[in-house]
């Protein structure tokens, strides 16, 4: 896949409720090492998280974790990866798993996921990265985030260019088309 080397992902550290979310994950996962595609993410075995990791590692994919020391202490660290960083905080953990990705791709996720999200997308209005954001819609889950950020621009707020920036895949097979042809 031409550019596309390595991918940040980034989802909950929940499972979430529905089984759509840890299938994807996992589907994401094998298709990251079918596609000899580098997985980056915030380093734990939980929820997505774990799932998407696991599934990568069980295909043969090459898998690299960035997690906080607050985290390894809590024993959330995944210890299978093929390489571990820990850092110091969560600003660090960001930064480091941006720097090491050519695009960003978000999974189902609570406020860390929306954090980072948010974080890349007003890092690509600002100029900072010109890198694909794609947010993989299982089971329509992004919808509601979609709306918002067309409310922003209705009301002024985003300008259509910068909300072009969220990139919405339906299926998994789409968002690596997407990122094949970014």
């Amino acid at each position: 896949m031409p550019g596309v080397r390595s991918v940040c992902v980034y989802c909950g550290s929940a499972a979430g409720a529905r089984p759509e979310y840890r299938a994807a994950a996992q589907e994401l996962g094998h298709a990251f090492a079918a596609e000899g595609i580098r997985l980056v993410y915030g380093g734990a075995h939980v929820g997505l998280m774990g799932a998407v990791a696991d599934a990568a590692l069980a295909a043969g994919g090459h898998v690299t974790g960035f997690i906080p020391q607050h985290l390894v202490d809590r024993e959330v660290a995944h210890r299978g990866l093929s390489e571990l960083y820990v850092v110091r905080d969560m600003h660090e953990r960001k930064h480091s798993m941006a720097e090491q990705a050519d695009a960003f791709l978000a999974l189902p996720g609570g406020y860390g996921t929306l954090d980072e999200l948010c974080e890349v997308l007003g890092w690509a209005q600002l100029g900072l990265h010109r890198k694909p954001i794609i947010l993989l819609d299982v089971a329509r889950y992004w919808q509601p985030f979609l709306s918002m950020l067309d409310h922003a621009v209705q009301e002024g707020f985003l300008k259509k260019a910068n909300r072009e920036s969220a990139l919405c895949a339906g299926t998994v097979r789409e968002a690596i088309t997407m990122l094949r042809h970014f």
